[in-house]
């Protein structure tokens, strides 16, 4: 068996991960304002989202979770619908196992607090080319973690100056971010028929419990029973 190579974790891999990062940091700009501006439109003040955006760092998790949002707040939907879109971080985790495997105390945690979808793909790339700084991961991710804060917080004061109202089209910039995300995925009609499933539930569920985001937990719980039936299937074929 070919053993591991070792792991580091230095400040020449924390620099190398900071010189990648301007790019993610760019990309991610209309995505912070759009959320800090959706925080603002469900009552949030300019505190509680910023806190949001500190501890939570999770763009896709906290768009949809606002989008749960009402007054007063029902714990149960909103942290469902957060859980629901984190799911897929328990099969992106493992894959960066060679370096989280070897990191203990603050530095794992802080590297798993600073992985998002971006940073662990440049990080994935980094190990498969033999490259096994960990301090990779946390270096990317900080300046990411940084702006997505004041991006919050410059989405929240613009909308406080804008007041845009509810259905305004601003604010489908962050259903579009989800559908463009879909478009990478598709893997060809393999994947047609969970898809469908999953819309199929999603909108049955929407129309039984309107004004709620249940349908986006059913939806996925749908989407993902179909995939896994089909995959036996397969594989029983």
């Amino acid at each position: 068996m070919t053993p591991h190579p070792p792991v580091t974790f230095t400040r020449e891999g924390f620099t190398r991960g900071l010189r990648a990062s301007p790019a993610l940091v760019l990309g991610g700009v209309p995505f912070g304002i759009v959320t800090g501006l959706t925080a603002q439109a469900h009552g949030l003040s300019l505190a509680e989202a910023t806190l949001m955006s500190f501890f939570a760092f999770a763009g896709s998790a906290q768009l949809l979770a606002l989008g749960a949002w009402t007054t007063p707040v029902h714990f149960l939907p909103v942290n469902l619908t957060a859980l629901t879109v984190n799911l897929r971080f328990l099969l992106m985790g493992p894959l960066l196992a060679p370096w989280l495997d070897r990191l203990h105390g603050w530095r794992r945690w802080l590297s798993l607090f600073f992985m998002i979808d971006h940073n662990w793909a440049l990080s994935l790339k980094e190990m498969q080319a033999g490259r096994n700084d960990a301090a990779y991961l946390i270096g990317s991710g900080i300046p990411i973690w940084i702006a997505w804060v004041l991006l919050t917080m410059a989405g929240h004061v613009l909308g406080s100056v804008v007041a845009a109202p509810p259905g305004h089209p601003v604010f489908f910039a962050a259903l579009s971010v989800f559908i463009a995300l879909l478009v990478p995925m598709w893997r060809g009609r393999i994947d047609l028929v969970p898809w469908l499933a999953a819309a199929a539930v999603a909108f049955g569920v929407s129309r039984l419990l309107p004004g709620t985001t249940w349908h986006i937990v059913a939806g996925a719980v749908g989407g993902g029973l179909c995939g896994a039936l089909r995959d036996r299937l397969n594989r029983s074929a």
